[in-house]
Parts: C-alpha cells; structure tokens; sequence
C-alpha cells in the first residue's frame, strides 16, 4: 500500500491510497489535481473517504463522481447526500484489502469521523501534527474525548492529517514549552522541511505523544486553555 499527497488550496493534502491499479482517496476538497493524478498513474478510484462536511473536504466530490461513478464514498451522516455508506462510531469496513474502523473525532465538526486504515490514520481535521483542529461546534469535550482515542492507539500508528500546519503548531508549542528540547528540535526539523517545501506528514501517535501539547493535556481544563491560547496565537 502507498500513500501520496496531492497537494490543495493553500495548505490542504487530499491523500491517494493506492494498491496495485486501484486507489482510494481521502477528503477531495478539488476535483482536477486528483484526476489528472489518477489519469497519469493509470489508476481506478474504487472509494472516497470523507472525515466531515468542510467544503475544503467535500467540494470536489460531485466533480470527480461525474468521471468515476463507480467509486463508493464512505463518510459521516452529515456528509449526507454525498456519501453512499453512512458510516458511524465502531464500524469497520474493508477497502483495498484493508480493514478499516471508524472513530467518532468530534469537536471540529459535530459529526466528524477518523479512519483507522490498517496502520495508518486519516484523521482529518481532528488531529494535527503537534496540534488539533479548532472547536467549531463549541464542544470541548468531544474534541478533548477524540485525543484520548487517538492516544490509546499504537505508538507506530501513521499519521496522515489534512493540513500542513506542523510548523505553526510547533512555533505555538514552542512559545508555551520554550526550555522543551524536543520541541525545540521538532521545530528546527519543520523548518528544514518546509524550506525545501517537503511535507511534514505523516506523523506517527508515537511522535505525536511526544511534540503534541493537546494530546499531553491532562484534564479538560487544560486543553480548553491550549487551545483557546492556540486560536489567538
């Protein structure tokens, strides 16, 4: 199994799994840099993934069903019509010979949901390398509820987030935890990445438990704390 960015908008990822001459791809927010790249690799998309209903996530669904209607789209109800399989909390389904489990990540979105791919997590907008994404809906407590998941997961679990926010997320960790060598290292580590406009991702749940201050925060106090610091950072 291999996985690919194609790169969105201003910092968005839409990932390309892909096994043999099939290929999923998960939360298509454009429609024509994903076709061009299935046409050139000579792929067949057989599945959309969807984690929630952000524009930048869906918008380019429709478009990309219109020359591949055979694909089958998983996602959350509120990405109703758009999905053929409404997926929930606990499911698990198979794709590209993969078992697939279901999580509910709320807190972004009310319905948000990450994918557990064999060994690899699509996590959306839910989990971020060293950061989360903003509460929208308010509820701290589902967002707060989605990191304990993901910390339970497998130290080896790959990280395949949708945007490429790991240095700003950094910089903000830093501005906290400025004596914390290993984010000060992580952060000199991002740099040299982007600088050379090479992708921050995947992370693992290993490296995440280490640089990630949400996913350190003890109580829910704390996290509500980090991150109303982190929207006005």
């Amino acid at each position: 199994m291999d996985i690919q960015p194609i790169k969105a908008f201003s910092d968005n990822y839409i990932w390309v799994v892909e096994e043999g001459t099939e290929a999923i791809v998960v939360d298509p927010g454009e429609a024509d840099a994903v076709m061009d790249y299935l046409k050139e690799q000579q792929l067949e998309l057989t599945a959309i993934l969807l984690t929630h209903n952000h524009e930048d996530h869906i918008g380019g669904v429709k478009e990309i069903l219109a020359k591949y209607p055979g694909a089958q789209v998983y996602g959350p109800k509120e990405t109703e019509p758009l999905a053929d399989h409404i997926v929930q909390e606990g499911e698990a389904f198979k794709l590209l010979g993969q078992n697939v489990q279901v999580f509910k990540t709320g807190g972004h979105t009310h319905g948000h949901l990450s994918f557990l791919m064999g060994m690899v997590l699509f996590c959306g907008d839910a989990l971020f390398s060293a950061g989360c994404g903003r509460v929208f809906t308010r509820d701290y407590q589902a967002q707060y509820d989605a990191l304990q998941i993901f910390k339970r997961l497998n130290d080896e679990v790959q990280v395949y987030a949708a945007h490429e926010y790991t240095q700003t997320n950094l910089r903000f960790a830093h501005s906290v935890q400025p004596s914390n060598k290993v984010i000060s290292e992580a952060l000199d580590q991002v740099n040299n990445l982007r600088a050379k406009e090479v992708p921050t991702l995947p992370s693992t749940i290993g490296r995440e438990k280490k640089i990630n201050l949400f996913l350190q925060a003890d109580t829910l106090e704390e996290f509500i704390e980090l991150r109303k610091a982190r929207d006005n950072f």
